[in-house]
């Protein structure tokens, strides 16, 4: 790195507090003056949602104050409902403001745990790498993942947090337990019992099923016809949880839809793109050193967000981890490493889909212009082009590593 260049560097490692404090203040900032800023959204539907259950109808209830065109069910496990609902008890204003900011606590959490597991404790807790994480942080607030999830007052911060910590743990019934929990709250963290199968973790992987049929037992015990809907009805209806063909839903299904024009569900053009994703998810996990358990972890997320029927864009704050991977991480030096983390920076930091969301004529309208439906792919694009290089780039390493020795 030139001279010029890495004093600059320095000066903004820095000056980090300083600038995570602007982009904190200039967050709440943007919450309280913009039209939109406090809309929340998806903590309304928690919320609120949850309060439903007094009433015997928790899967009948809708909010539409803020979205005429889509009244937002709950549409969530019957355990988040018995989660959330001690907090219907408080002034919404409150629980929105503490809601936010501890996602931005969890946010910097995600960020230190990701580069512990890429330095170890002891380096990721020098001065400098506090720094560094501070730096990260105060990036990530205005991503679009992290930006729409404070929008809408979403929980995604929190389960990537839990599933950090889960594979963190050495105790199996601490890391099953976690992930668990979270998909009692939200399916989605489920993926990680993959994870726990990719690093031989046998016991973990079944204590997480245990602790999610758990959250199903209680569920069933405090709820019962209200959870027995759930599970035998509205589990896996895509429909229910949104519009598919929205530019904001970044799945494999979403991105095909939009380019194919229609609804492509689950049929032979999916499966065959699942096929793929498995296929270089697959090769990028056996390229990587078996010990690099962040870029495993990724690498899983990332194949559960794209074979999801929907991904929203808020569902994807595991790029943060992802793009501190490819610069701090064991590839850094690989050629690409930068083209790669760019692509995602850029994109997410610009937020196309948000960008593309002015152009769809409604959110339930599937057909576009080929350009729009093209970069509606973004992520599913970028996720390709992570997996790929992965896949190239650790073979390219482990040869190096070869010739040396």
């Amino acid at each position: 790195m030139p001279n010029g260049t890495a004093r600059t560097v320095n000066r903004i490692v820095r000056l980090a507090p300083v600038l995570l404090a602007i982009s904190v203040i200039s967050r709440f900032v943007w919450a309280f003056v913009t039209p939109n800023g406090m809309n929340l959204v998806d903590l309304h539907v928690y919320v609120e949602g949850s309060a439903a259950l007094l009433g015997d109808n928790l899967y009948d209830y809708t909010y539409s104050v803020q979205t005429p065109d889509f009244p937002l069910p709950f549409t969530y496990p019957p355990f988040a409902a018995l989660v959330f609902f001690p907090l219907h008890f408080l002034p919404f204003t409150l629980v929105g403001v503490v809601w936010q900011a501890a996602t931005m606590v969890a946010l910097f959490a995600v960020v230190r745990l990701t580069l512990s597991m890429i330095l170890g404790e002891e380096r990721s807790a020098e001065p400098r790498w506090v720094r560094i994480a501070t730096l990260w942080t105060a990036l990530g607030l205005w991503s679009e993942p992290v930006r729409t999830t404070l929008d809408y007052g979403q929980v995604n911060v929190f389960l990537v947090l839990l599933a950090i910590l889960a594979v963190r743990s050495t105790r199996w019934w601490v890391a099953g337990g976690l992930v668990g929990f979270a998909a009692g709250i939200k399916l989605t963290p489920a993926i990680t019992g993959l994870y726990f199968l990719a690093t031989r973790r046998w016991k973990a992987a079944a204590f997480s099923a245990v602790a999610f049929a758990l959250t199903v037992a209680v569920s069933y015990a405090a709820l019962g016809h209200q959870a027995a809907t759930y599970f035998t009805t509205l589990l896996g209806d895509a429909d229910r949880i949104g519009p598919v063909g929205s530019v904001w839903n970044q799945s494999l299904r979403g991105a095909l839809s939009r380019i194919v024009g229609s609804d492509v569900g689950q049929g032979p053009l999916w499966i065959a793109a699942a096929a793929i994703a498995t296929v270089l998810a697959i090769a990028a996990w056996r390229a990587i050193d078996r010990s690099d358990y962040l870029g495993t972890l990724v690498i899983v997320q990332l194949l559960g967000l794209l074979i999801s029927p929907i991904s929203w864009s808020h569902h994807w704050i595991w790029v943060i981890p992802m793009v501190i991977w490819l610069v701090h991480g064991p590839l850094r030096t690989v050629t690409g490493a930068r083209v790669v983390a760019g692509y995602w920076l850029v994109t997410v930091m610009v937020g196309v889909p948000w960008l593309l969301s002015f152009f769809q004529e409604s959110i339930w309208t599937i057909p576009r212009p080929a350009f729009e439906a093209w970069a509606g792919a973004v992520d599913v694009i970028g996720s390709a082009l992570f997996l790929g290089w992965v896949a190239c780039a650790g073979r390219v390493r482990s040869g190096a590593r070869g010739t040396t020795v």
